[in-house]
């Protein structure tokens, strides 16, 4: 046997073999000893203890929209730390997963996508590359490399996703404050005019019209609205919008037209949007340079040097015919 995996996988052929089976035998084992049921005396005692009677329908209502299962594994899939805990949390509401569980789905993601590309580029290396010239740096480098690139796979998807959105947010925010200014002036509360406004653009910016959605039920329910805004403006993570909560909790502080701070804040946004488009007209010649230079310059130079080294070429053969 072990001549085989020597002959197969070179001299470290043993030691990924065994570290290949220790891997498989912690992914089986784990959840066996994480999937043992919990005595049910032990649960009556704790109710006992905290004074509270067992209400399992009430239970699985308040619940339903939990996944139990990942329960058992929360201490695998949940950073320990509170800190990095809320940092991917907001990570993943600014990228609009806003489910219970989106953590633990992360987390999950990466073990096993991880696990899953390891594998892959073991059978990989042991069908494909695996040879007695192989060195240990080019074996750990088809194993590895995979593995490590699952496990990023789910982080790149997070954050091109948490930049697509807010990039969205940033687009529709100038138009939707105009449509919020003409439905103030038209009469409508604020409230009214944001339930409007969502209404309206969710066919061309549904990421704001989400959040403007949120924001109205969220009132509707009866949550005061700084906190409601401010909650807003932490999940779509744009300055702009954090500048705009700020204006209408002073509007609604000291009493003044909400019209008015409307009306001078979408002003900024239009302009400013103005200068994001000017910023981007001004980067592309830079940005074409190179594209230029490489499909302009050489047809440049076939067409003014061309005739020339076909004339000097014609001349040497001319003088060496002489």
């Amino acid at each position: 046997m072990l001549e085989f995996l020597t002959e197969t996988l070179g001299p470290f052929g043993p030691i990924i073999a065994v570290g290949t089976a220790g891997l498989l035998l912690v992914l089986i084992t784990i959840p066996l000893i994480l999937n043992q049921r919990k005595d049910p005396l032990e649960k009556l005692k704790q109710a006992t203890r905290s004074g509270q009677p067992v209400k399992e329908k009430t239970t699985k209502l308040r619940s339903a929209k939990q996944n139990k299962k990942l329960d058992k594994y929360a201490t695998f899939l949940e950073p320990q730390n509170e800190k990095q805990l809320s940092q991917i949390r907001l990570l993943l509401m600014q990228a609009g997963y806003r489910n219970r569980d989106a953590v633990r789905y992360f987390h999950f993601a990466q073990f096993a996508l991880g696990i899953g590309f390891l594998v892959l580029g073991v059978f990989y290396f042991l069908f494909f590359v695996s040879n007695g010239e192989t060195t240990t740096q080019q074996t750990l480098l088809y194993i590895l490399g995979p593995g490590a690139a699952g496990y990023m796979l789910p982080k790149y998807w997070v954050t091109k996703r948490q930049q697509t959105r807010q990039e969205e947010i940033s687009n529709g925010f100038p138009d939707s404050l105009d449509m919020m200014l003409t439905c103030v002036e038209a009469g409508q509360s604020l409230d009214q005019s944001i339930i409007r406004v969502a209404r309206e653009i969710h066919v061309s910016y549904p990421a704001l019209a989400e959040e403007y959605e949120i924001v109205a039920h969220q009132i509707k329910a009866g949550r005061d609205k700084p906190s409601v805004l401010n909650e807003m403006a932490e999940r779509c993570g744009n300055q702009d919008i954090s500048s705009f909560v700020t204006v209408l909790i002073q509007s609604q502080t000291f009493g003044t037209s909400v019209a008015d701070a409307l009306r001078v804040y979408a002003g900024e946004m239009r302009d400013k949007r103005v200068m994001r488009a000017e910023e981007k007209a001004n980067k592309l010649p830079t940005k074409m340079t190179l594209a230029t230079m490489m499909f302009t310059v050489p047809a440049l130079l076939i067409i003014l040097v061309g005739p020339s080294i076909l004339g000097i070429l014609e001349l040497f053969s001319m003088s060496t015919g002489g």
